[in-house]
């Protein structure tokens, strides 16, 4: 069986054969079973087969493993936002990619963004996790209203509404949808889309 880094580090705690990004792995995978208040470093330490000194040999603890963890999630995200794309793309266009960009970002960054997604803003990692959620909203929201003032969706829901409709759905992913399951990323993504804008386009006028 072949073994990750970090597990070839587990006998040789004074010389440690992993990188932070094979730690950050598996305390990623540690904290969405137990929760990140419910883990502490004697834990992560144990899962890791480590001293608790080896893992500092990377970090300063715990927060800095989560800050790292949901700034991945995040920066996945806010790249969607800035992707050039078409430049001439309609604002509703533009939504619609958002969207299943979002969905693809999701199934690629699964466990960091379903950490994310648990936060609470007990830590000021935390804090700073949600205060970026409300500004990832916030440029969706504008763009829904963008859309809404061309007349690509309906403008009788409020965009700040609209936006939570539409990332409640793709966020509510994580808590079914799994890579084994054979589901192809794309498949999912235009499956969401579609169920979303059909229901946001603008009905014509008859």
């Amino acid at each position: 069986m072949t073994r990750t880094p970090v597990q070839r580090a587990s006998g040789r705690r004074d010389r440690p054969g992993y990188d932070r990004d094979s730690l950050l792995e598996i305390a990623v995978m540690v904290f969405n079973e137990r929760g990140y208040d419910g883990t502490g470093m004697e834990e992560l330490a144990r899962r890791l087969g480590l001293s608790k000194s080896s893992i500092y040999h990377h970090v300063s603890g715990k927060e800095e493993l989560l800050d790292l963890a949901v700034s991945r999630a995040l920066d996945a995200l806010f790249a969607v936002l800035d992707e050039d794309g078409d430049s001439q793309a309609t604002a509703t266009a533009r939504l619609e990619r958002i969207v299943r960009r979002s969905v693809e970002v999701l199934v690629a960054e699964l466990p960091y963004v379903t950490l994310l997604l648990r936060v609470h803003g007990n830590s000021e990692a935390e804090r700073r996790a949600l205060e970026r959620r409300r500004e990832f909203d916030h440029r969706v929201a504008e763009l829904v209203a963008r859309a809404a003032a061309e007349g690509g969706v309906r403008n009788d829901i409020a965009p700040h509404l609209a936006s939570r409709l539409l990332f409640g759905t793709v966020n509510s992913l994580v808590e079914w949808y799994r890579p084994e399951g054979g589901l192809p990323a794309a498949v999912l993504a235009d499956s969401v889309a579609a169920v979303l804008f059909d229901g946001l386009r603008a009905r014509s006028v008859r």
